[in-house]
């Protein structure tokens, strides 16, 4: 059995076609377009490559797009005054401040000054509560994304033995409260959990967000499980030379999943498709409007 490869390009490219079609509905509503402002601070070339993505997406999609570059030196204050700045501007419907910060910045104090309306990233403790108990509210783009992917590989998730490696306020935590919602037996488990490749065994969804190349193993795999690999790694092959791998063997998997996304290709595109429609939806609720299905 060879695994049916699941294309996130193509999924992303759909709904942002579709982000796309809804901000027109929303500039006659209004006379505006959404607004997305993006922080970052320093010059992490990772972070570069995403900001200036998410800036090519926002403008595609026919929305606003709000860049604030700051130095790695920056204070604390001066970025939460900045975010305070933008949680005023009418024009700005969502902000997103690019991780990781610097380490003389708390992190945690720069998330809680987002005006939780505007967290596009889904992060603030308001939009987490909301998600833990079944209320509407901005849901973290990666588990969105991976949620569509499911849905549109899988069906009805209901029922479903789901395991989530890793235990991120980014990605494990809301994804094992989006899998639960949809009525999914979810286990979420974590670089402490004892007897990990038996309890992959058992699951016919996994998603494996732990950051540690390659760490799910072929024989990890139940047979026909759909397989959702959110790692981002990239390995040293010497010589200068590197490659981008998953946190699932790849190519040991590929034999026994019955779908699985690649690494790169795979949920990438989708989170910032979702930052997207995070966008629309929050730039909806703000203006009192009913948010779209998208």
């Amino acid at each position: 059995m060879t695994a049916r490869i699941i294309d996130g390009k193509a999924a992303a490219a759909m709904l942002r076609a579709q982000v796309g079609a809804a901000v027109p509905a929303f500039l006659s509503a209004t006379g505006r377009v959404p607004g997305l402002a993006v922080i970052m601070v320093g010059d992490n070339p990772a972070s570069a490559v995403y900001v200036r993505n998410k800036h090519a997406a926002t403008v595609a999609a026919g929305m606003l797009s709000f860049e604030h570059r700051l130095p790695a030196t920056v204070g604390e204050a001066e970025l939460r005054a900045l975010v305070a700045t933008l949680n005023a501007d009418d024009a700005v419907d969502a902000i997103l401040v690019q991780l990781p910060l610097p380490p003389h910045i708390d992190t945690q104090r720069v998330i809680l000054a987002l005006d939780p309306a505007k967290d596009v990233d889904g992060f603030h403790p308001v939009n987490a509560g909301r998600l833990a108990t079944g209320l509407p509210g901005l849901v973290p783009c990666t588990p969105s994304g991976c949620m569509l992917l499911l849905r549109d590989t899988v069906g009805d998730l209901a029922g479903a033995e789901a395991l989530v490696i890793g235990r991120s306020n980014i990605v494990g935590k809301p994804m094992a409260a989006l899998l639960t919602a949809a009525s999914a037996t979810v286990t979420l488990a974590h670089s402490r959990t004892q007897g990990l490749a038996a309890h992959a065994r058992r699951a016919d969804i996994l998603v494996a967000a732990v950051g540690v190349p390659e760490l799910v193993r072929g024989d990890w795999i139940k047979p026909g499980a759909c397989v959702i690999d959110v790692g981002m790694n990239r390995v040293d092959l010497g010589d200068g030379r590197s490659r981008l791998v998953g946190d699932v063997a790849y190519a040991e998997a590929l034999a026994v999943a019955g779908a699985i996304t690649p690494v790169p290709g795979g949920v990438g595109p989708m989170t910032i498709a979702c930052l997207l429609r995070n966008t629309v939806h929050a730039a909806h609720a703000r203006a009192g409007l009913a948010v779209p299905a998208l």
